[in-house]
């Protein structure tokens, strides 16, 4: 038996099942992952061809042999060309890459052709016999040096611009070849051309073309083009948010402004409509934004000690509005053993609510609707259980499962003229899981829906202790004498705000720029507030505020006023050194708190 043959059938068998598991894989289709698969295939071949022509030899076999080791030798040409077309992909130029791949199919041609006519010579040595004559001589002068003479000007012309790690089955193969050609000159019987071949497979698939690494790459880069794409969308949001916040700052302040005058009673009932559309406006934007936001992780509850209580009339009297002329009955209830002051992000918790009572009033016309909230103390933990149920059009079974998931609109093909934008449950789901609790509903559909929400709040003080509940309430203060600076790029905003800070009697002083509002500073001129728009051409307010304080004896405060209502913006304000921030469109309540704390008696 020939020397070789156990290192043929060995090298045959691991390269087969190395192929096995290759083909077994999931794969990124690409060009550099076919080339290598026809890599496998072709070394295959050539070591059943090693194997084929050992066995054959023993039965002195020529014209078999003859054909074997044409084969042998196409296969040969074959690896080596596709080896090389495998470092063409490497190229930087993908025109490059397609002509090299054409000059490199007619090299297979042209080689193959001539290995077809070229003659064989058996010799035989004792009792080793080996291939000989035209075709081995054109194999070992002409088509192995031409290949190794390419594959290193490649792997030079690439050799800054690509990982060294992609080079190494190429260097080992050609370090293998030149030990291939001693081993031949001094065995000439020895072959172990296929089995060095097997090793550079084996090594490129662990090394380059392990299809579980070029998955986990291709991964990456999809990661960080989603990254990127959220971060664009992030972007464009908050873009969104301010252009629409914008002029929706004119529609609130003026429509504020108009219901305290005395206007005739249809005219009330109009700017009531006015205000309530610009409310339903800003749920949108708001909520298009929290959704973009929990996508992006970039979410945050922020946990503080609020009174339950206080959230529970709040709602009960949000639901009221919301119901306005409705003829539904309105059923609430809350259990009295609830702890006075909890610890939570009772925003969060006064949304995820409000965004089901909502709903119900949204997708009930008659009946009833029930509200409700239980609770289960354990230690200093209070399970807060909400039910909110009503008897309205109610969920099919096989929508259930698509319930809060976005922009879905369950029941329309009833209630086409609900409106919405379909996130109000997404939201809703993705805030209670933020706080660590579950959402459950019951539904039978034309008869109504139930939904209850389970959340655990920390108890910080018990129902048997007191706390103080201050009712919101908008008590104008009088800043006779006081001065208040306005900056803002937009004369529509400008606008609004003196019509809101009429009310005060405050000495109004509007400003349209930084630059302006610097220059006015250092002239002289002393303000008790600066309210200033964050977002001005050429000089933004941030940068203006910063200016403002480089100028010896400057002590006014400085409120940002922003359109940009993203999470975290208020830290990131008072940061940047403003002293308080108010976000467009500005709410009556909001300024006259900011106005009794610089100006007020609270001060």
């Amino acid at each position: 038996m020939i020397p070789s043959f156990y290192m043929q059938v060995t090298s045959f068998l691991f390269l087969l099942l190395l192929t096995i598991i290759f083909f077994i894989k999931s794969r990124i289709k690409t060009r550099e992952i076919k080339y290598f698969s026809f890599l496998l295939i072709i070394v295959l071949v050539e070591l059943a061809a090693e194997i084929a022509l050992d066995i054959v030899a023993i039965y002195n076999m020529i014209t078999l042999s003859n054909i074997l080791i044409k084969l042998y030798a196409i296969a040969i040409i074959l690896f080596d060309s596709l080896l090389t077309k495998y470092l063409c992909c490497l190229e930087a130029d993908e025109k490059r890459v397609k002509v090299l791949n054409i000059i490199f199919n007619i090299t297979i041609v042209v080689f193959g052709i001539i290995s077809c006519f070229l003659s064989v010579e058996f010799i035989k040595n004792g009792n080793i016999a080996y291939a000989g004559g035209q075709l081995i001589m054109f194999l070992t002068l002409i088509v192995t040096p031409f290949y190794f003479i390419t594959w290193l000007v490649f792997i030079l012309r690439n050799i800054k611009r690509v990982s060294v790690k992609k080079f190494l089955p190429i260097l080992f193969f050609i370090i293998g070849g030149i030990f291939i050609f001693i081993i031949q000159a001094l065995s000439p019987g020895l072959i172990i051309t296929s089995t060095i071949e097997a090793l550079s497979a084996l090594l490129m698939y662990f090394t380059i073309e392990n299809p579980d690494v070029k998955m986990i790459e291709q991964l990456n880069i999809a990661r960080d083009q989603a990254d990127k794409a959220n971060q664009a969308k992030s972007e464009f949001l908050s873009s969104m948010s301010h252009e629409i916040r914008t002029p929706l700052n004119a529609i609130v302040g003026f429509s504020q402004a108009l219901e305290t005058e005395d206007l005739p009673d249809q005219a009330k009932e109009e700017v009531e409509d006015i205000i309530s559309a610009s409310e339903s406006l800003l749920e949108i934007v708001n909520g298009i934004l929290d959704i973009s936001k929990i996508e992006a992780n970039k979410l945050d509850i922020i946990n503080t000690e609020y009174s339950f209580r206080k959230v529970y009339k709040e709602l009960i009297n949000l639901t009221k509005a919301r119901m306005g002329d409705s003829k539904l009955e309105f059923r609430y209830s809350m259990d009295e053993t609830i702890p006075q002051v909890l610890y939570g992000d009772h925003a969060r918790v006064k949304q995820v609510i409000l965004n089901l009572l909502t709903n119900a009033v949204k997708y009930t016309k008659e009946g009833y609707l029930d509200f409700k909230v239980n609770s289960v103390i354990q230690g200093d933990i209070c399970r807060l259980i909400i039910s909110v149920e009503d008897s309205g059009i109610g969920i099919k079974k096989e929508a259930l499962g698509k319930l809060f998931s976005k922009f879905e609109r369950l029941g329309v093909e009833k209630e086409i003229t609900i409106e919405g934008t379909g996130l109000g449950l997404a939201i809703t789901k993705k805030l209670v899981d933020l706080m660590k609790g579950e959402i459950v509903v019951q539904s039978i559909y034309g008869q109504g829906s139930r939904f209850t929400i389970a959340l655990d709040q920390r108890i910080v003080l018990g129902k048997d202790k007191l706390f103080e509940e201050k009712e919101q309430e908008l008590k104008m203060i009088d800043c006779t004498g006081k001065n208040i600076l306005v900056v803002d790029d937009n004369p529509v905003n400008l606008k609004v705000a003196k019509r809101l800070l009429d009310d005060y009697k405050a000495n109004i002083t509007l400003i349209g720029s930084g630059f302006e509002a610097i220059d006015d500073i250092k002239s002289g001129h002393k303000y008790d507030l600066i309210l200033m728009d964050d977002m001005m051409p050429k000089m933004g307010g941030t940068e203006t505020m910063k200016k403002l304080h480089e100028i010896e004896g400057f002590n006014m405060p400085v409120i940002a006023l922003t359109a940009n209502a993203i999470s975290g913006m208020r830290e990131k304000y008072i940061n940047d050194g403003f002293d308080e921030y108010l976000a467009k469109p500005i709410q009556k309540i909001e300024l006259n708190q900011v106005i009794d704390k610089f100006i007020g008696q609270n001060k």
